[in-house]
Order: structure tokens, then C-alpha cells, then sequence
């Protein structure tokens, strides 16, 4: 029976680069991966600044777009542009980036084990069994980033209602040569195109990733404001598509992240953020916090656990729940929002990308400067 330290379910972001830090500290690593890579996997593929620049590696090879300027429309009336020198949204495949990833992981020590489906866990003498489709391994710690359906954590205890999860649907779309050339050079996101969320078109080097996602799970029909949005594009004739529905995780879990020995990274833990629904750079952080644990505590595993707890409220908590208060307020409050946004938007904008270069975070005291800026607007 195979033994390792770290067993990582999943080989996305968070899970590749989580064992790329592990084995590189000359932990012993196994990335358990239910398909053979590369793979599909259903991701709009936009990469904010901050995570591609948090990855000790350069991904130029799997680059498929870079976007320096930033389009958001509110409708028809408003619309704000922002520019950077370094690209804001980097766009890749996930298919060549999720194995990209894997690849250097494997060149500092890490295993990969493919088509291993998990199937069962047993806790036992403080190792965990991990019984998969083609066979037993043990080790001392799991790190579940299998995304936000995750089997790993169902089956380590966790309970799924402890999570705010939303809809969304993506789709890869090629279109005549004439509208790719139109739309191929602007990244954008539509606010309010679909009731209680935003639509966006991301190009790529042939074709458009184009999404639909509410925050609200009522029975929004986003096959119908998909094919809306494509009017707003002005895309009036569809050469293919391939349509996939996912959820994604907009709330932090409030029943923890570690369990017996098994630490929740990414989606797994719910840490996309709230207001843009962006999920891979908060997944690779999440993972590197995790890494960081185990290896400051000599693998020991309630000081890791502890570190671990710690690393995230020290930021990316706090942060989240920030960020969940005010996705509430841009979302849900249509009006007061546009009347605050035609005076501050640009200044919002700003703000927004400053954070996805990661600059800033979201700040703690917003809720009361929100309030006091909303006052001095109507009265």
C-alpha cells in the first residue's frame, strides 16, 4: 500500500499548486486526479492579475489572451473602462493550464495518479485510507480542491448547506470572422443583463468563452438571458457552441476548514469571491496557506490545522465577508446602486481592479462608508 504525507484531491489550480509547494519542501505528495490530463474542465478561464502573478512559475506557454484594459457596462447608459500596464485578466484554457500546473509540480517531486477516482475514506490510527477506483493509499493529510461539489468533503463530514452556492452557465462559442474580430479585443462584463448578476465575454485565441451567473438561485431561466446577452453583443449568427452548467461557491463554509486531517482549499472551502464570482486566484492562495501550515508545523497535525484556521482569518476571511455584505448591497439594491455609481463608478472601478492585482483587499470598514456616501447622496 502506497504512503504519503499529502494526498491532494484534485490536479485544478489549487490543488497542482498546492502539491508544487508541498514537494518542493521535500514533503512527500500524491495529486489524485479522476480523469487522464489534459482534460476539459468548465471555467470562464479569466485569470485576475493577482493569482497569475501569486504562482512561482511563468504560464506564458498556456497564455491564450492578456487584457489590459477592463470594459464593465451597466446597461446602456453607463460604462466604465480601466487600464493597466500589467494585464488584468489573463485568459487561459484549463484544459493546458490545470496540466501546465501539474507538470511542475511533478518536476519537484509531487505524483500524479490519474483516472483515481475517491470512493471512500477511512480514518484509522491517525492515518486516512483513500480507497480510489484502482487502488488503496494512506497518508497523513488530505487537501480536498475538488471543487465546489466536493465528494472529498462530503465524505470527511461536512455538511453542504454551509455555503452559498450560485448558477451559472459557460459557454465556448466560435462565431463568424467578422464578429471575432470585433469583440476578440475587449474583455467585458454586463451588469444587471441577467436579474441579480452579470454576463461576460472573455475572448480566446479562436473563439469567445461567453457566461451567464445569478446570485440569487431562484428559477432564473440562464439559458434565456444567455441568449440575450448575445443580442447585446450584437452576435447575430453562432458558428458552434458547447454549453456547461456549473455552481459556484460565494461564501466561505462557517462550519471550518479542517477536520480530521482534511483541509478544505478553493471551492472546496467556498472562497470564490462574492462580488465577481472569480475563483482561482483565491483557490491558489488558499492552497499555498495550506501548504505553509503543514510544512510550519513539521507535519504535526493540530498545529497544522491550527496554522492553517489562523492564516485564513488573518485575511482572506475577513475579506470574503466584506465582500459577501457588499455583492448583497450592488446586487439586490438596483437603484440606489446606479444613482451611487453614476457619481463614484469609475472611482469603484478602479478600486475593483486595484484589488484583482492585488493591492488592496477589500477594505473593513466599508460598510459604514458606504452608508455615509449613500446619505450625503440623497439627503
Amino acid at each position: 500500500m502506497k504512503y504519503f504525507d499529502v494526498a491532494i484531491i484534485g490536479s485544478g489550480p489549487s490543488g497542482a499548486s498546492t502539491a508544487y509547494h508541498l514537494a518542493k519542501a521535500g514533503i512527500s505528495t500524491v495529486i489524485i486526479e479522476k480523469e487522464t490530463l489534459p482534460r476539459y474542465k468548465t471555467c470562464g478561464g479569466g485569470l485576475v492579475f493577482r493569482g497569475r502573478n501569486s504562482l512561482p512559475f511563468n504560464i506564458n506557454e498556456v497564455v491564450e489572451k492578456e487584457f489590459r484594459t477592463v470594459d464593465i457596462y451597466l446597461g446602456e447608459k453607463l460604462h466604465f473602462t480601466t487600464h493597466r500596464e500589467k494585464p488584468t485578466i489573463t485568459m487561459v484554457m484549463r484544459d493546458s493550464f490545470d496540466s501546465q500546473i501539474t507538470e511542475k509540480a511533478k518536476e519537484v517531486g509531487a505524483t500524479l495518479l490519474e483516472n483515481h477516482k475517491l470512493e471512500s475514506l477511512v480514518f484509522k490510527d491517525n492515518l486516512i485510507r483513500l480507497i480510489t477506483s484502482q487502488e488503496t493509499i494512506t497518508s497523513k493529510f488530505i487537501i480536498a480542491a475538488d471543487g465546489a461539489l466536493s465528494p472529498t468533503a462530503k465524505m470527511a463530514g461536512w455538511l453542504e448547506d454551509s455555503r452559498k452556492l450560485i448558477p451559472a452557465l459557460e459557454y465556448e462559442v466560435e462565431i463568424s470572422d467578422e464578429d471575432f474580430v470585433r469583440l476578440s479585443n475587449d474583455v467585458r462584463f454586463d451588469i444587471d443583463v441577467i436579474p441579480y448578476g452579470y454576463a461576460w465575454c472573455f475572448p480566446k485565441k479562436k473563439h469567445l468563452s461567453i457566461g451567464v451567473t445569478s446570485t440569487r438561485r431562484s428559477k432564473i431561466n440562464l439559458k434565456e438571458y444567455y441568449h440575450k446577452y448575445l443580442e447585446t453583443l450584437g452576435i447575430a449568427r453562432v458558428v458552434n457552441e458547447s454549453q456547461h452548467g456549473f455552481q459556484i461557491p460565494v461564501s466561505p463554509r462557517s462550519d471550518g476548514f479542517v477536520r480530521n486531517n482534511v483541509f478544505l482549499i478553493g471551492d472546496a472551502a467556498g472562497l470564490a469571491d462574492p462580488i465577481t464570482a472569480e475563483g482561482i486566484s483565491n483557490a491558489i492562495y488558499s492552497g499555498q496557506l495550506a501548504a505553509e501550515a503543514i510544512i510550519e508545523a513539521g507535519k504535526e497535525p493540530e498545529l497544522a490545522a491550527a496554522l492553517y484556521e489562523a492564516k485564513l482569518e488573518a485575511r482572506l476571511i475577513p475579506e470574503l465577508k466584506t465582500a459577501l455584505w457588499l455583492s448583497k448591497w450592488f446586487y439586490e439594491h438596483k437603484t440606489i446602486r446606479n444613482l451611487f455609481l453614476k457619481k463614484y463608478g469609475q472611482r469603484v472601478v478602479e478600486e475593483m481592479v486595484t484589488i484583482f492585482h492585488g493591492e488592496r483587499t477589500y477594505p473593513t470598514d466599508i460598510k459604514q462608508k458606504l452608508k455615509n456616501k449613500i446619505k450625503e447622496m440623497v439627503f
